[in-house]
Parts: C-alpha cells; structure tokens; sequence
C-alpha cells in the first residue's frame, strides 16, 4: 500500500510517515521543493531514506493532480498548510489558500483520478472558538476567532460536502494541541521549553510570554498521528475530536519546563502585551469520548510526558517516539 503524506517534514508528518513505515506502508511526501526541503525531522526519526520526497505546491491545482495522478496512493494525509496562529493575522491570504485552497485541490483532484482513495483532513481545534467551557465535541458548532481557523473550518466543511455529494472516503482529525521534541521552534510551546534551558544557562536573563492563563489540552504528537491511521482504517471514515480531554493553564506547562530546569518559573518569566494575539480562546476543553467508542483510541501520554519530553530533547538528548 502506498499512502501520501502532504506536509510530510513537519512535526505530524514525520512521526506519520514512521507510524506508517512501520506497518510496511510506501511513504511518498511532499514538500513545496523537495530539493530544498528542511529534512531534519525525518532524519531525527531515522526514516529520511525511506521517504520518497516530492514536490508540490498545495494551492496549485495542477501540482497536486500532477501527483496524486502519478503516485495513485490508496490513502492521503493532508497535513500540508501555514500552521501559526499568530502567524495568520499577518499572512491571511497565504493562510487560506496553503489550507482551505490545498484541502480543495486535493478533492478535486481524488474525486477525478479515484474517488476510492481515503483522505485524512488535519483539522484543529482553534475552529471551535469560545465554547464558553463546554468541552467540545464532533457536534459543537465552529465559531472561529482567527484566520487560521477559518481556514481549517473551511477545509472541513469541503471535506464534508465532497463525502455527501461524491461518496469521498475521508474525515477531519479535529486535533487539539499536541506537541513534541519536533516542534518548530516559532511555537509557543518550544519558546518556553527552549527558553528555560537559556535562562538555566545563564544566555537570557528571562523569559517574556504573553497570555499565561490560555487553558489548552495538550497532548503527544505520536498518539495523535495514530488516530489518524485508524481513522483511514475504518471503512467508512468520519470526523473525530482527537485530545486528552484534560486541559491545564499555559502556566503549568511553563512551571513544568522551568522544573526541568531546577528553575522556579516566577522568578525568571514576565509578561508582555506584544505576545497576545487580536483574539484567542480562554479556554480551549475537549470531549474525545467518540474517538474512544469508534476508533478505540486513547492518549497514552500526559502533559507531563510531554513537558519532559522536550526538555530532554532541548538538552540534547534523543528524540522520543
């Protein structure tokens, strides 16, 4: 079996494309150039010569027929797409059109070349907005606050539409926060981690955040990416709330990595207003209890796990699978 991963050298795609390889599977990714492509997250899993990489320019509709046409996998993970938050107030044009335009090409062109192969939506849960603390569930209403999510919405209500009116076999992971030691360091997540290890060392003297009280439910690449596989195994794929269904202040996680440090966080953190974005979610709660029932998954890592984790990783230490 051959599965193409779209977006397959960032963080998802790379612990994807070794689930995969595991069981067996042909694993062709893309990237907008493969010759030029940042490889060092296949290479940290140990996988890079077992990828065929190829290029591909998801908002360009030929590009995706072009090779979808020539690799004819038998599942699509699309996991391609600008993936910042904060990075979509200043891009909302390249936004939309790396994700919801992607997502678009994607189903044209598998509802022209064979509309039997499966397709893995990489949906968030920045779509779901203020949910005023009700945990979110496959049913909960999109209310999105940023143009990320509005794209990410737009793309799951295509993939919707495209299942209803062509048959396409697919479904939105709708992924809440899941990171690892292969986070881009532009996120939030890797800030603090990298910047405890600097503070520990004497590089920084603190460390400035922005919103502190932001609740999410984090959790651990790895299991995620295994939802997903199991997702595409069901025989007629679905929409899926993909989290640990705990969520904790952005506070616990910085406590956390300090402690990795032997640092006490309120001595070395400190606020600025320039790291808040024009709207974010207070309180971001997930009811994962469909993906339970159905696929039989479950996160199998904690915060914790995770905080350490990559502290590990930021101390030069291997990367965890």
């Amino acid at each position: 079996m051959t599965a193409l991963i779209i977006g397959v050298t960032g963080q998802d795609g790379a612990y994807l494309a070794a689930r995969l390889i595991r069981d067996g599977v042909r694993v062709v990714g893309t990237t907008r150039d493969a010759a030029s492509a940042d490889r060092s997250r296949l290479i940290a899993l140990g996988i890079n010569d077992q990828v065929s990489l190829v290029s591909m320019q998801p908002a360009n509709a030929q590009s995706v027929f072009d090779v979808i046409d020539a690799v004819r996998p038998r599942q699509i993970y699309f996991l391609a797409g600008q993936s910042s938050v904060a990075l979509s107030f200043e891009q909302p044009v390249q936004t939309m059109h790396s994700i919801a335009t992607g997502m678009l090409n994607v189903l044209e062109a598998v509802r022209t070349i064979d509309a039997n192969i499966r397709v893995l939506n990489a949906g968030s849960s920045e779509c779901f907005g203020d949910t005023g603390g009700e945990p979110a569930t496959e049913q909960t209403p999109f209310r999105p606050l940023n143009p990320y999510a509005t794209a990410k919405a737009c793309a799951h209500h295509l993939l919707s539409s495209y299942r209803l009116a062509y048959g396409i076999r697919g479904g939105t992971a709708i992924l809440f926060n899941h990171e690892s030691p292969l986070r881009p360091e532009r996120f939030v997540t890797q800030k603090i981690v990298h910047g405890a290890r600097a503070v520990a060392a004497g590089e920084i003297p603190v460390l400035k955040l922005g919103n502190l009280d932001v609740i999410r439910d984090w959790g651990w690449s790895p299991d995620y990416v295994e939802a997903m596989v199991n997702m595409l195994d069901l025989d007629a794929p679905e929409d899926f709330v993909i989290a640990t269904g705990k969520s904790v202040p952005l506070a616990y996680f910085v406590e956390r990595a300090f402690r990795n440090f032997g640092l006490d966080w309120r001595e070395h953190v400190v606020t600025d207003a320039q790291f808040k974005r024009p709207t974010d979610v207070a309180v971001s709660v997930a009811n994962p209890s469909h993906a339970r029932k159905v696929l039989g998954w479950n996160a199998t890592h904690d915060l914790d796990y995770v905080v350490d984790a990559m502290c590990d990783a930021a101390r030069g230490m291997p990367t965890k699978i």
